[in-house]
């Protein structure tokens, strides 16, 4: 890697405070909080490996759903966001590759005539989702015929498919997992509609942090920091990105 850290630092915290956007609603990067109330986990723990690197402090800025982070981008809010990179997003935010990828599919009713994921784009199906999730956007540009339903988050997602008793409830594999065991004869759907690509994005116009945070992320793959950190929090499901 080249040492571009003493320029990448005065873009990405000109205060000496590296300022990370963490979406705490995910539960396979964010696993648990400190006493100090910092929350822990693959994200938090990969921001801090940044601001060590830089030479500064972090400083945590935590949001309850992923949206919510994006929109923060235009307020000055966060210098750096740990968050699924989606086009969408890429309007206001430069992306990083994936650090991770999460694997996202159907949960379905065991009698249900939906048997593969391609079964699930007919008309008249309707598909639970969590709005403004990375699987919501790219569901949002793919899909034809399906309808989405949208809640505001994971567990109001569950509720509106067991109450209104939709199609399909489209969710992270390793969530899903879990929610199957909620319900009575339910089952998942094999394969993935896709892999949500988790990212680190800055504020669009830092070319300089930028260019070091892409390198940063390529390096952390290939040294086994992901993996490691992957590792040290006993989080299952997470898969890390190949390099870009």
């Amino acid at each position: 890697m080249i040492d571009m850290s003493n320029a990448a630092a005065r873009e990405l915290a000109p205060t000496g405070v590296l300022r990370a956007a963490i979406n705490l609603a995910n539960f396979l990067l964010v696993t648990g909080a400190k006493e100090n109330g910092e929350p822990t986990g693959v994200s938090p723990d990969l921001a801090a490996s940044i601001a060590k690197a830089l030479k500064v402090e972090i400083s945590y800025v935590g949001f309850n759903r992923p949206g919510e982070l994006a929109d923060a981008v235009v307020d000055s809010t966060w210098d750096i966001g740990l968050i699924a990179a989606e086009p969408v997003r890429a309007q206001h935010i430069d992306f990083t590759a994936a650090y991770v990828e999460i694997e996202a599919t159907y949960l379905v009713a065991g009698d249900s005539g939906i048997q593969t994921i391609k079964d699930v784009d007919q008309a008249g199906v309707r598909i639970a989702v969590a709005a403004r999730s990375a699987y919501d956007l790219y569901l949002t540009r793919h899909l034809q015929h399906a309808e989405l339903v949208r809640a505001e988050g994971l567990d109001e997602s569950f509720d509106l498919f067991v109450c209104e008793q939709l199609d399909a409830l489209a969710g992270l594999k390793p969530r899903l997992l879990s929610d199957v065991e909620r319900i009575e004869n339910a089952r998942i759907l094999e394969g993935r509609f896709t892999a949500v690509q988790q990212a680190i994005g800055t504020p669009a116009g830092r070319p300089v942090g930028f260019a070091y945070l892409r390198e940063y992320v390529e390096s952390a793959k290939a040294s086994g920091l992901i993996a490691e950190l992957i590792t040290r929090h006993g989080v299952k499901g997470l898969s890390v990105a190949p390099p870009e």
